[in-house]
């Protein structure tokens, strides 16, 4: 088994005091890998810095130079929630290099690939960083696939329970890249509703799945069932890309959702098996995640999801009893207004 972990200390230098991304985020990560072993079955390896015209691919130069400019200044802001110290602009080409790393190590065989990244990046539109987000991370890589690698069909799956409002700007008119979000709606940023599928050569490319919140296991599932595997079969990529946000799990505090460290392994699991259904390799880009204990067992969940290991026990529990929403309606929804519709037919 090989598993490419992408990590530098340089991510840790990009922090504001009291900031939720903070880099304690990746420090649990890298903290509960050590101590469950599955740091030393890992391959890590050096982590370059994304090149400028890489970035360029997805980013207007403009937006490269104010990021540099502002951090050889000592720092700044981009809006309320998004800043810049003097370290930012090196750890975000490096997260962009990493991400790139990531689609490389998968395409060259590796059983999967994660990138453990700040500042994350799909708030990070083609000219506006936002959102805690400088340089949007997992659109750099899923160029580079393109550009690179020749590839011509990537999926990109965004798990984050805020939607990957950059992410589809930036592919909204590419036929080659579907994106599909699971979410948290009406919420931050306020993208995200089923009506947006792409426009122009990119119709019918866009998928979003917004939901209320207190949605969890139960549903996540369904919507894996009815909407996640069925566009894999239609779409069949040729890679498939995870924005891995660990935000949806009911102990984050800056969202509404009921997901538990058992249902990310799950939808790990189900992921790659669909992926493997149609040749797929996988890799993952960390998103967001404000818990660290969440984002910690999160990520090892989904890390021995992908990789076909079993998860002895939930750390974290369920929560509290919830009833979750009825989200049938949503998934008739979705099937009925999106082109790709009669190919989730097969799953009711």
């Amino acid at each position: 088994m090989t598993v490419v972990g992408l990590y530098d200390d340089i991510f840790l230098a990009h922090h504001e005091w009291r900031h939720p991304e903070r880099p304690e985020r990746l420090q649990a990560i890298r903290n509960l890998l050590r101590e469950c072993g599955m740091m030393d079955d890992m391959e890590w390896p050096r982590v370059h810095s994304a090149e400028p015209e890489q970035i360029f691919a997805v980013h207007d130069e403009s937006l490269w130079r104010q990021v540099q400019r502002l951090s050889a200044q000592g720092g700044g802001r981009f809006d309320a929630d998004t800043y810049v110290n003097a370290f930012s602009f090196d750890a975000a080409c490096h997260a962009a290099g990493a991400a790139i790393q990531a689609v490389d190590a998968a395409l060259g065989g590796a059983e999967s690939a994660i990138a453990l990244v700040r500042p994350p990046g799909h708030h990070a539109t083609a000219q506006r960083a936002m959102g805690f987000c400088l340089f949007n991370n997992v659109a750099v890589a899923a160029q580079h696939a393109l550009d690179h690698h020749g590839l011509e069909r990537v999926l990109i799956l965004d798990w984050d329970v805020h939607h990957g409002n950059g992410t589809q700007d930036i592919f909204y008119e590419e036929p080659r890249v579907f994106f599909l979000s699971i979410h948290q709606f009406p919420f931050y940023p306020g993208t995200g509703h089923w009506r947006e599928q792409g426009r122009g050569a990119g119709a019918g490319t866009t998928l979003n799945v917004p939901l209320s919140g207190g949605f969890g296991d139960e549903s996540y599932t369904l919507i894996w069932e009815h909407l996640v595997e069925p566009v894999i079969q239609n779409v069949r990529p040729q890679l498939v890309l995870l924005s891995a946000g660990f935000d949806a799990h009911w102990r984050d505090p800056l969202a509404g959702m009921r997901l538990t460290i058992g249902g990310y392994h799950q939808l790990a699991q189900r992921l790659r098996a669909a992926a493997d259904g149609v040749g797929a390799p996988v890799a993952a880009v960390l998103e967001g995640g404000y818990d660290l204990e969440a984002i910690a067992h999160g990520t090892l969940a989904t890390i021995k999801g992908l990789t076909g290991q079993p998860l002895a026990q939930d750390p974290l529990g369920a929560g509290q009893p919830h009833r979750e929403p009825d989200i049938r309606p949503l998934l008739l929804r979705l099937r009925d207004s999106h082109p790709l519709g009669e190919g989730m037919r097969n799953k009711d």
